[in-house]
């Protein structure tokens, strides 16, 4: 999983599966928020726009903690 941030259009993009360009389905969730899907139907991503004002405003860092359970 990687996380990007970008300041200048504020955005914030969870990438869950790496797809090649031009190859994801995006669907709109909400006004500021789109799934993207690989092929398969599985999804691949989620991008939130005005990312400072849905997450909260003046967030400085963002903290991701992963926590994989074997079954």
């Amino acid at each position: 999983m990687k996380i990007y941030y970008v300041s200048q259009v504020d955005a914030l993009y969870i990438e869950l599966k790496t797809l090649a360009p031009g190859t994801a389905e995006s669907r709109e969730l909400s006004e500021d928020i789109i799934a993207n899907y690989s092929s398969d139907g599985k999804l691949a991503g989620l991008e939130i726009l005005d990312a400072s004002q849905i997450l909260d405003d003046g967030v400085d860092k963002i903290i991701v903690e992963v926590f994989l359970i074997k079954q």
